[in-house]
């Protein structure tokens, strides 16, 4: 099944960096996990990625449900946005060594990734306060 990708808006894409992300899954029966990422990425104009490193209720959701949902948002100016996606876990591969990498020089102490979540991004969602507040950009 081929997943629909759309580009994410140059305004979201300028507005990850340095954000701590929400990100939510849910098992195979539905049960819902949410948990704070501070390694999400933009990696192009439609994936952006995680590092999984203490998310083992993550991983499982996202091995039996691969769907995912994650917010970022900045409550000192009420801006937010919110993608939905398609996850892929990565477990070796250039992608999760360049990934382990980078946790090691940013991210001093912690321990190596389990995996790399790598999001395929299919919708975008503006989050902010205001007029159109779930209102659909991408």
């Amino acid at each position: 099944m081929e997943i629909a990708m759309v580009e994410i808006p140059k305004e979201v894409q300028d507005f990850i960096p340095g954000k701590l992300a929400w990100v939510a899954t849910a098992s195979s029966e539905g049960e819902p996990n949410v948990t704070p990422k501070g390694s999400l990425k933009l990696l192009d104009s439609q994936h952006i990625l995680f590092a999984d490193i203490f998310s083992l209720k993550t991983r499982k959701n996202l091995i039996e449900n691969n769907k995912i949902a994650v917010t970022i948002a900045d409550v000192s100016n009420g801006k937010g946005y919110q993608l939905k996606g398609t996850a892929e876990v990565l477990d070796s591969g250039r992608l999760y060594e360049a990934t382990c990498w980078q946790v090691k020089e940013l991210y001093k102490g912690l321990p190596t990734p389990h995996a790399v979540v790598k999001i395929t991004v299919e919708s975008v969602f503006d989050q902010s306060a205001g007029t159109e507040p779930g209102k659909q950009i991408a």
